[in-house]
């Protein structure tokens, strides 16, 4: 019984002097665990009043000012245990870190390739919310970039929800990007008109509906074919839009300028047609063998 006591006295008198002996060094893990705990507050704070200037997206501005934060209070951490001299255990959570990291990203590759996305998509000038954009068979104004998903508003007032990977990796179109956009119209009118006339009064009414010259912009007009039924041509003015509505705008009311300024000067817009000619002064073995060929 003396013996075990005297045991237990030891390992309490070795435990005490050890703590004895690196109270220096706990005091000093202490200040750098709570030092680093108030600088990864004031990192947080700081971190957000910067991107913020950048990024308008909430959530991204707090999941990077957060990051920062950890990192702070991580990197506090290992010096506090550095200064304890607890190496082992140290190289034991950095070697746990890293294996739960690779089961996290393997686990979550998807979501995480989401994630990431979302952030690059918040950072790029070239798209922002309320731009109005085309991409993966979508066009609409983009509503909300989050760190997940994308969100695009349609002219129908449909909401669609891609992943951010999904844009991230195919082209997309952003209307918004310029102020100005080109309107391209095709049209045919019969043969019997005169193409100069037609040129004119194409010129002349597009040019009182959107005024070319006071954007510096200058209107295109080519007859492209000998249609079937009429002889084709394109036209191509610019308007001031940033988005697709303006387009369809623009071109509505061009096509409805176009149809009265044609009717008023009698030039017909034609739809393909077929003639059909009988002859009867074809002999009869030609007519049953023409009309034979027919059923076959």
């Amino acid at each position: 019984m003396n013996e075990e006591k005297t045991i237990i006295l030891d390992k309490l008198n070795s435990w005490w002097d050890a703590l004895v002996s690196n109270l220096p060094n706990l005091g000093i893990a202490v200040v750098v665990t709570t030092l680093s705990y108030f600088i990864s507050k004031l990192v947080y704070n700081i971190t957000k009043k910067l991107i913020y200037n950048r990024v308008k997206q909430t959530s991204v501005v707090r999941l990077i000012a957060r990051i920062s934060s950890t990192v702070v209070v991580l990197a506090g951490l290992f010096l506090a245990l550095s200064a304890l001299n607890l190496g082992d255990t140290l190289n034991t959570l950095l070697t746990g870190a890293g294996i739960s990291g690779l089961v996290i990203g393997l686990a979550l590759q998807g979501t995480l390739s989401n994630t990431f996305s979302g952030i690059v998509l918040s950072f790029r000038k070239n798209i922002r919310v309320g731009n109005w954009v085309e991409t993966n068979g979508y066009a609409g104004e983009v509503i909300d970039i989050n760190l997940n998903y994308f969100v695009l508003k349609e002219a129908d007032n449909n909401m669609v929800v891609i992943p951010n990977k999904t844009i991230i990796e195919n082209p997309f179109k952003n209307y918004s990007l310029t102020s100005k956009m080109r309107i391209t119209i095709e049209c045919g009118i019969g043969y019997e008109s005169n193409l100069e006339d037609v040129e004119k009064i194409t010129k002349d009414t597009l040019n009182s509906c959107f005024d070319q010259e006071a954007i510096d912009k200058e209107l295109e007009f080519y007859y492209t074919e000998f249609g079937d039924s009429s002889i084709n041509f394109i036209t191509r003015f610019w308007i001031d839009g940033k988005s697709g509505l303006d387009r369809l705008r623009a071109k509505s009311k061009a096509m409805i300028q176009l149809k009265k300024a044609f009717d008023k000067a009698d030039i017909n817009i034609p739809f393909p047609i077929r003639t059909l000619q009988f002859d009867g002064n074809l002999p009869i073995t030609q007519k049953q063998n023409h009309t034979v060929a027919e059923m076959n």
